[in-house]
């Protein structure tokens, strides 16, 4: 029967995928959680991957053209959460007010750490967002905002083509 074939549609492949992916690897790599003490849950987890996604999402903020690749990377990420908590258990009824909620805390993030890395505040606004308020050891702070800031200016020479195709430094 084609009919179903007729109404099945599957969405385009999204720009910033393959950058996305990076995005993940990088932000599941075990030294935030080892020599950063990042908690090694869910949240955080999220709250890893979302500092990192926030740096690249503000490289491409400078860029002219870097919209239409921010945008898709959000999409990418909305994509992932609907996926984690579908996963998870969560039913169609409350998906979509986490993902809300989701998306508040990034968009938050990205607003702390931009304002962070500006005036000097990048560790403050990581104990409030990333440690979600909670002191954590002064060694691994300073690791992960070190790294954090290294990342962040490592990424300002490399191109958004670079970028999309997952070339992160």
């Amino acid at each position: 029967m084609r009919l179903p074939r007729l109404f099945r549609r599957e969405p385009p492949p999204r720009v910033a995928a393959t950058l996305y992916d990076a995005v993940v690897t990088r932000g599941r790599m075990p030294h935030w959680y080892l020599a950063g003490g990042v908690p090694d849950t869910l949240d955080g987890r999220f709250d890893m991957i979302a500092a990192v996604l926030a740096m690249v999402m503000l490289r491409l903020e400078g860029e002219g053209a870097g919209a239409a690749p921010a945008a898709s990377l959000g999409e990418c990420f909305v994509d992932d959460m609907d996926g984690q908590l579908r996963q998870i258990g969560f039913g169609d009824m409350v998906v979509g007010k986490h993902i809300g909620r989701m998306m508040a805390a990034l968009g938050g993030r990205l607003g702390a750490y931009r304002d962070g890395l500006a005036d000097g505040t990048l560790d403050a606004a990581l104990v409030r967002n990333l440690y979600r308020g909670v002191e954590p050891d002064p060694a691994a702070l300073t690791h992960v905002a070190t790294e954090l800031r290294t990342f962040r200016a490592a990424l300002a020479p490399v191109s958004v083509d670079d970028l999309l195709s997952g070339k992160l430094p």
